[in-house]
């Protein structure tokens, strides 16, 4: 099984459950240093950014089936504040002090740069090292977006993308270059990096802006959990009522 739906009870005893039913446990097992990557576009609390007690039970998680490094990385994609404020605002820092955690600002990690000829938005893009140094876990919350029309696991690869390179022009968030045709943007990032493997918060759901609005009513009330990002979110673009066909970035078929 390479993608589960579990219903939520709580976040350690569902996400163990989702990870169980997929074998997560042997994939990190194999693992020396792993990567978990939130959903930290700004300082707003959950349902529009992904909990600490979501990463937590990950952690957790990891801790009983391997002795891996653990990071929690992030670049928020906020004009006002930097990414070490939005892990203190929601809860990150005292959560990784408390279980030996390192926390990383992707916003301003070395980087390195790659070349794709093939990618018409990004044929080349600085990315960070770290990003190809470890077993990635995204961790996205359900969310409709304005531009994206939805924002699930690829669209939360965005975080990687460093502000040095790509604000500006297109608004005043870190990663503004991206709003300029979001879809392409989206499917370029994701043509140099995926994660590995996704647990996705869908106990709320955001029905209607991905920074704001009307929560999905009644709540989703699920915790996904899966290996490829495009069917993961299918998925998600399912349990938000959308036909994931008319979301280009979600799609879009890789060979």
């Amino acid at each position: 099984m390479n993608l589960v739906n579990i219903d939520f009870t709580s976040y350690r005893a569902s996400i163990s459950n989702g990870l169980d039913a997929i074998k997560a446990g042997e994939h990190i097992a194999a693992q020396k240093s792993i990567l978990i990557k939130p959903n930290l576009v700004n300082g707003s609390p959950h349902p529009i950014t992904t909990p600490a007690e979501c990463c937590e039970a990950i952690i957790e998680y990891i801790r009983n089936h391997s002795n891996a490094e653990i990071i929690i990385a992030e670049g928020c994609g906020d004009s006002d504040i930097e990414t070490d404020e939005v892990f203190e605002l929601l809860g990150y820092t005292a959560m990784a002090k408390k279980h030996g955690v390192l926390l990383v600002d992707l916003n301003h990690a070395p980087l390195q740069l790659l070349q794709n000829p093939a990618c018409p938005v990004f044929p080349e893009i600085y990315l960070p090292e770290i990003s190809f140094d470890n077993y990635i876990i995204s961790v996205p919350v359900l969310k409709v977006h304005s531009l994206a029309k939805m924002t699930g696991t690829l669209k939360n690869m965005m975080g990687f993308a460093p502000p040095k390179y790509y604000s500006g022009r297109y608004g005043s968030w870190k990663k503004a270059m991206f709003h300029n045709k979001m879809q392409q943007s989206i499917i370029d990032l994701n043509s140099y990096l995926i994660p590995d493997l996704t647990v996705m918060d869908c106990t709320v759901g955001m029905a209607e802006f991905h920074l704001g609005g009307a929560h999905c009513d009644p709540p989703v009330n699920i915790i996904t959990a899966g290996y490829n990002p495009w069917e993961v979110d299918r998925n998600a673009a399912e349990l938000l009522g959308l036909d994931w066909r008319n979301v280009k970035h979600v799609a879009v078929t890789y060979e």
